[in-house]
């Protein structure tokens, strides 16, 4: 089956070398870093622009977020403003500006699932065509395997160093209007979603590119969207099959990244927290039982299943609370504001102040940023 058209890309064993390389005697300790520091590496961001302004430059030099993702499409103007990708040329222009003005080498992420959801589309110029994961899964792993590091060496040229991909939810409900729907799951069957996630998380892996399980504890049975609203997955969630792929790539040694759905399971936490901010679910769950020991990232903060129930301030604390690394400010809802970035920074430094957030915790997750920021060659 032919899924791709490849373009030889020219790449060198030297470009992922620091993977290889890296171990833990290099990596930085987090106990270096200034609280303030180490709090902007918990933050990725979204941002417009096709190349970095001023009035970004200076944000990020205030706020020295631990990394951007970049998108091909502002939402809140419907299209009008420009967001981040236009180009190979332009992309990779971009990404070298991000990296020159960090103190810290940057995560630098973008969502090339592939099919509907992918930013790096041919229409852009971009020579590697990804199908969707459904048709993906129907066909071998090898093809998944072949595909996704055609992808991977792609995004290693651009710049990118994480792709939140690969999708594991397990198509429940194939009409699901987050997941089904759009084709983002490889399969019905949980063994046919951890294979081919496997394959394209390992592809990913050996090129040099961090990938992402997402979105969990699983998303694949909603029959509404977190984008939009609160989710309520209780009545339709499937336990065995949906942590079923978690489960065995955790245990055959993935501990790369996880992110979280806004889903709310009172199965899993009978609060009806949604799985972001839920301690039983993000710690009790996935770290404790499953025995995940890599970054988890949340999915974007201001979509609508987090706004319509809290501040975003106050979302963001209890997620951190919960056990989450990263949070994700992708500025793609209804509403673009840069300023509030600023704001979330301060509000986790006012509640470490305060006690309401454990300092021993905030520097825990920055020191699994760092030692994936070494693994993957982003800071040496």
């Amino acid at each position: 089956m032919r899924f791709t058209k490849i373009i030889a890309l020219l790449t060198s064993a030297a470009l992922f070398g620091g993977i290889a390389a890296a171990c833990a005697d290099d990596t930085p300790s987090a106990r270096d870093l200034s609280l303030e520091d180490a709090v902007g590496q918990l933050l990725m961001i979204g941002f417009r622009g096709v190349e970095l302004d001023s009035e970004t430059a200076a944000m990020f030099a205030a706020v020295k977020p631990g990394g951007v993702v970049l998108f091909d499409y502002d939402v809140a103007s419907g299209g009008e403003e420009p967001r981040n990708i236009e180009s190979p040329a332009q992309l990779t222009a971009l990404t070298g500006s991000l990296q020159a003005q960090a103190e810290l080498g940057m995560f630098i992420a973008v969502d090339a699932e592939g099919g509907f959801v992918n930013r790096l589309k041919e229409k852009y110029g971009f020579e590697v065509i990804v199908p969707s994961a459904l048709t993906l899964g129907a066909g071998t792993d090898a093809e998944t395997t072949a595909i996704a590091t055609a992808l991977a060496e792609q995004m290693v040229t651009l710049g990118i160093n994480w792709n939140l991909a690969p999708v594991v939810d397990v198509n429940i409900f194939p009409d699901s209007p987050a997941i089904g729907r759009w084709e983002r799951s490889f399969s019905d069957n949980p063994n046919v979603v951890s294979a081919h996630a496997d394959a394209f998380a390992t592809a990913h892996r050996e090129t040099g590119i961090i990938p992402t399980l997402k979105h969990f504890p699983g998303h694949g049975s909603a029959v509404g969207d977190t984008h939009l609203g609160v989710t309520d997955v209780t009545d339709s969630f499937k336990q065995d099959l949906e942590l079923l792929p978690y489960r065995t790539l955790i245990d055959d040694g993935y501990a790369d990244t996880v992110m979280t759905a806004h889903i709310v399971n009172r199965e899993l936490d009978p609060t009806a927290t949604p799985a972001t901010p839920s301690y039983p679910i993000m710690t009790e769950l996935l770290r404790d039982e499953l025995g995940f020991e890599g970054v988890i990232v949340s999915d974007d903060m201001m979509m609508g299943a987090i706004v319509e129930e809290y501040t975003l301030e106050q979302a963001v604390v209890e997620t951190l609370q919960a056990g989450v690394d990263v949070i994700l400010i992708a500025q793609q809802s209804a509403e673009y504001d840069f300023s509030k970035i600023p704001l979330i920074k301060q509000a986790i430094l006012d509640a470490i102040a305060s006690g309401e957030l454990d300092e021993d915790r905030i520097y825990a997750s920055v020191q699994r940023i760092l030692d994936l920021k070494v693994r993957y060659g982003i800071i040496e």
